[in-house]
């Protein structure tokens, strides 16, 4: 399923590994912190795990959007 994610981190450090995560996961950066690409509802959920486990208690807002063909 082509899904969209987008996120607002103010930590640098945080903000390039959640962008890490994302390129692991095959998607494609189409703007700074915006990423494309095709996952399984399963690896969906899988990658926000693990980006919020990054993101631990710091600030932050992580959306991802499932998107029709």
């Amino acid at each position: 399923m082509r899904c969209l994610l987008v996120y607002d981190i103010p930590d640098d450090r945080i903000r390039t590994k959640v962008a890490d995560v994302c390129l692991d996961y095959g998607l494609e950066r189409i703007q700074y912190s915006a990423f494309l690409g095709d996952l399984t509802a399963s690896y969906q959920e899988e990658m926000l795990l693990k980006i919020q486990k990054r993101l631990g208690q710091k600030a932050g807002n992580i959306q991802l959007f499932p998107l029709c063909d």
